[in-house]
């Protein structure tokens, strides 16, 4: 199943009249456009099944809420103006690293994935593990399909190096992450194109040696054979 145009119509509307008001005026449309979703979210459920342990995940471990947590927001909109789910073992709450799928009109739908908002147990884990061997991380996140599909991490940096490490350490630009989060960007036609699940399955099986390397460093969990 393939995202509906309508579904993108409708997130840029929501976009601009993002108001209780408006919202509750297009109610039909809004569940229209989640049932769609839904769907496709159940469709990608049994495609990371290929690949993933997805055993008694459902829809309702995977999807989030439209509406928004606006009570220690500047901006007080109370919509989301994007559907998203996320797939891992045990669902999005089960706390390893998962497959996030972003679909935003404009440009900004997107398959991300990565260390996001580590613990500070986990920075020092994944410090740990750069200082002992950093070759296994450069050796998936430099590889060429790696690069070609995700390209450069993004995240946030120390200025200076972490504490318990030396300043002309090899590693040092690794070692100073705060973040390292990965995402492949697809545009609006790419989204709405009848090839768009198959792109993203095969974007995620990128994806995936560095997700499995994150969740063996901080979970200690042997990475799910492909099927």
């Amino acid at each position: 199943m393939s995202i509906p145009t309508s579904l993108l119509t409708f997130l840029s509307d929501l976009k601009e009249n993002n108001t209780r008001e408006w919202f509750g005026e297009n109610k039909e449309r809004f569940l229209e456009q989640k049932s769609a979703f839904d769907q496709f979210t159940i469709q990608l459920i049994s495609l990371f099944a290929d690949f993933e342990n997805m055993d008694g995940v459902e829809l309702k471990h995977c999807s989030y809420r439209i509406y928004r947590d606006v009570r220690f927001a500047k901006d007080k909109a109370p919509y989301k103006t994007w559907f998203s789910a996320s797939f891992s073992e045990g669902g999005r709450k089960s706390g390893l690293m998962d497959y996030y799928v972003h679909i935003e009109p404009g440009g900004k739908s997107f398959l991300g994935g990565g260390m996001y908002d580590p613990s500070p147990e986990q920075l020092a884990l994944f410090r740990q593990e750069i200082d002992y061997n950093a070759q296994h991380l450069k050796g998936i996140i430099h590889a060429p399909t790696f690069l070609k599909a995700f390209g450069e991490p993004v995240g946030d940096s120390l200025k200076k190096m972490p504490k318990g490490y030396e300043v002309d350490h090899p590693e040092i630009e690794l070692l100073k992450k705060k973040q390292l989060f990965f995402w492949r960007k697809y545009s609006d036609s790419e989204v709405i194109s009848p090839l768009f699940v198959e792109s993203l399955i095969q974007d995620a099986q990128v994806l995936k040696p560095y997700l499995d390397f994150l969740n063996a460093i901080f979970f200690d969990k042997e990475p799910f054979s492909i099927k």
